[in-house]
């Protein structure tokens, strides 16, 4: 049975979906290269994934889903990080929510406990209708909020 998915505040994105062998909805991630499961959450980050690639030029070849920190020896899956082209350090750390779940303070301290082993520059928090970027200035002390999520070679040089 196929399950339907709310329209985002992002651009339509060619997803390839499937009934998989358990009979659920599956999506392919061209980042992981294989199919996973399509829940609400997964299809805002392949919408978001396909904005930032084909909107905001990030490099997919820097980009990864589900990338495993240990935060206070738990480990933890940040939903997906840009790295640099340079150094492979994180650059940009992103945190999805289903629609239905709203940006709260506890999702920016979720993605901010995730930085705090990472000590990427940007942070970015969507639910596929609300988006929210911030930079962290870790020279200046200071975090600023962005208007948009910046494109690719917008983003401040380390």
């Amino acid at each position: 049975m196929e399950k339907a998915f709310p329209t985002l505040n992002l651009p339509a994105a060619p997803l390839h979906v499937k009934i998989g062998q358990a009979g659920r909805q599956v999506v392919f991630d061209p980042l992981r290269r294989r199919f996973v499961t399509l829940t609400a959450e997964e299809w805002v980050r392949q919408h978001f994934v396909h904005f930032l690639v084909a909107e905001r030029g990030f490099p997919p070849s820097l980009m990864a889903n589900e990338v495993g920190v240990n935060v206070s020896g738990v480990t933890r899956r940040c939903d997906s990080v840009l790295f640099a082209r340079a150094d492979a350090s994180p650059r940009v750390i992103i945190e999805y929510k289903a629609p239905h779940i709203g940006i709260t303070e506890a999702v920016f301290r979720q993605v901010e406990s995730y930085n705090s082993i990472l000590h990427a520059d940007y942070l970015i928090v969507s639910n596929g209708l609300r988006h929210f970027c911030c930079h962290f200035d870790y020279n200046k002390g200071r975090t600023q909020f962005l208007p948009d999520i910046p494109h690719y070679h917008q983003l401040a040089p380390r």
